[in-house]
């Protein structure tokens, strides 16, 4: 089975050099780049898996190559930074699949690679169905969600957050659990990351910004995804 590649794009030698060696060491097929033009021309040559992203660098950022890339593939995305502000981490997380903030660890950016890999493998199921509840419906087989005739656009990480949700509406899910089930490791942060995540699935599929008829807030508790199936 052929190893799967990996874009690394940081400014600074030291942490490029260092993922890009962890990384390889880890079995994956790895490039890297320090700036937004040769980052784009070894996208375009290598056509990675997923693409760990610097938000700063020298030519362009690390989100507007990060977006440029999603417009024309699905590779997933970890922006990783310096930025701790909550308004960057909510920009991040509309083209980005999760967030790494600097100093890290190698080993934790493995794990959340690995994670967010085997999350596109895992929630298929063997004979998927889709989920229709209303006008709004998710294909599991096509990772495609439309609302009446319309397209969603979701991001790897908001559709699966979404269909893990959907496919158990009434169920109260705890952060904690929906970061288990989603994200599929232990996550060590702000659980808050949950909320923005669905915050950004709410403002795509619901018709009423002022009332969250699909993906309801449970206080104290978490979330819950209640609505009456088509």
């Amino acid at each position: 089975m052929a190893p799967v590649k990996l874009l690394v794009v940081d400014d600074d030698p030291a942490i490029r050099n260092l993922v890009h060696r962890y990384l390889s060491q880890q079995g994956y097929q790895v490039e890297s780049a320090g700036d937004g033009e040769t980052a784009w021309a070894l996208f375009e040559q290598l056509k990675p898996k997923l693409v760990i992203l610097d938000w700063n660098l020298p030519d362009t950022t690390g989100y507007r190559l990060g977006e440029q890339m999603r417009k024309h593939t699905d590779v997933f995305v970890v922006m990783l930074t310096n930025r701790t502000d909550e308004a960057d981490k909510i920009q991040a997380f509309t083209i980005a699949d999760d967030y790494v903030t600097k100093p890290f660890s190698l080993v934790e950016i493995g794990a959340r690679i690995a994670a967010i890999l085997k999350r596109e493998r895992s929630l298929t199921p063997p004979e998927p169905q889709s989920l229709a509840f209303g006008q709004l419906v998710i294909d599991p087989v096509r990772r495609e969600v439309t609302l009446g005739d319309q397209i969603v656009v979701l991001t790897a990480l908001e559709f699966d957050l979404l269909y893990c949700l959907a496919s158990k509406p009434g169920r109260v899910w705890r952060r904690a659990e929906l970061l288990q089930a989603v994200w599929d490791y232990e996550y060590v942060g702000d659980q808050r990351v949950v909320d923005v995540h669905i915050g950004q699935i709410r403002r795509k599929i619901e018709t009423d910004p002022n009332h969250n008829s699909m993906i309801k807030t449970v206080r104290g508790v978490g979330y819950q995804f209640e609505v009456t199936a088509s």
